[in-house]
């Protein structure tokens, strides 16, 4: 059984009960990798996990010494799963603080759920104090252009697909550059490359698309 025509809220509360609060699969784990390697210094500071899903990321920037954590995301069965931090339910399309509140703002494997790519990062913007940081990652176009999806099995076996906007590289440097956000530094992970654990499958899949980038890591200051 397959489950189509979905929206994005509703196959996110349709996998809320099996989205662990961590990188529960090699590709996460490849990403977190990522990620951590540009990691913005959080001790003390007051930080934006937005669209949080089950807090994975809000849980690292409380153990990096976070002073303040704000876990934003729109599903409330993600949103439930969140421990510590103080959790918002709200759209990341209009974010509702006031200007340059948040010293950093962590978003991870979420930008393909942006509908309006400048507006996106014109509010991000706005919620980042003068010489914040902006660190985030997505699925990379070329993989979405490659056929990949991202979807999982309900308690009912059904197969849910994630909808998915595909936003090309140069957009993004471009809504980074009118927001008033500078990039610097991004990373690829690429199948066979920085995505290497073995999973079920994983010799067919490393032997078919060696080489291809699975997901894009971008840091940008303020």
């Amino acid at each position: 059984m397959t489950a189509t025509g979905n929206s994005t809220l509703e196959a996110y509360e349709r996998w809320a009960p099996a989205y662990p609060p961590i990188a529960h699969n090699p590709l996460m784990r490849a990403e977190q990798r990522s990620m951590s390697e540009l990691w913005p210094q959080v001790t003390g500071s007051c930080v934006l996990d937005l669209a949080c899903g089950s807090g994975r990321y809000a849980q690292l920037l409380l153990a990096g010494g976070a002073a303040h954590v704000v876990a934003l995301d729109f599903c409330l069965p993600m949103l439930d799963q969140v421990c510590d931090a103080t959790r918002v339910r709200a759209s990341m399309m209009r974010l509702p603080f006031r200007d340059a509140v948040f010293d950093h703002v962590i978003c991870g494997l979420a930008l393909g759920h942006v509908s309006g790519l400048q507006a996106w990062m014109r509010e991000v913007a706005r919620v980042l104090r003068a010489g914040g940081t902006f660190l985030y990652s997505d699925f990379h176009p070329e993989a979405a252009r490659a056929g990949m999806t991202r979807s999982f099995k309900d308690e009912h076996n059904a197969t849910w697909t994630v909808p998915h906007e595909i936003h090309e590289l140069a957009a993004q440097q471009q809504a980074l550059s009118i927001a008033g956000l500078r990039v610097e530094a991004t990373r690829e992970i690429r199948v066979g490359s920085e995505l290497c654990e073995p999973f079920p499958g994983s010799e067919r899949v490393y032997r078919d698309w060696h080489g291809l980038p699975l997901v894009l890591v971008v840091r940008a200051r303020k």
